[in-house]
């Protein structure tokens, strides 16, 4: 239609590495994965949360996931989700739109990165990341 005007929203996204903090589900059936950072003194803090697996990297991903005991960084709630040892990182695909440090819209898991230890990623505020503010 000639003179019409519309808006196109354009999301962009990119990958980047997270740790995998607790989970909704079980642990043999993991659901959804709370992701996140640690700061630079060394809190694990959440930056974001996935959307719901699929059955095939859900069943993989269940074979490396540890419930966590009491020296957990994050508190124990009253909530569904389980605490997982954070030793294992996620590679993740974010949308960039960023809000007070984590990330806006829900993150898709690509894949568990055995290759990449938690030592070794940026901390929060770092990198292709969430940045605090």
């Amino acid at each position: 239609m000639p003179g019409a005007r519309g808006w196109f929203k354009v999301r962009r996204r990119e990958t980047t590495e997270v740790v995998i903090g607790r989970i909704t589900g079980t642990i043999r059936h993991p659901q959804i994965l709370i992701l996140g950072r640690y700061d630079t003194a060394g809190r694990l803090r959440a930056v974001g949360r996935t959307t719901p697996l699929k059955p095939e990297p859900a069943r993989q991903l269940a074979d490396h996931l540890t419930p966590a005991g009491p020296e957990h960084p994050w508190s124990r709630g009253t909530l569904d989700p389980i605490l997982v040892i954070p030793d294992r990182v996620a590679e993740i695909s974010a949308d960039t739109a960023i809000d007070r440090g984590t990330w806006r819209h829900p993150l898709r898991f690509v894949g568990l990165r055995l290759d990449v230890a938690v030592a070794d990623m940026p901390t929060f505020g770092e990198g292709t990341q969430p940045a605090s503010g």
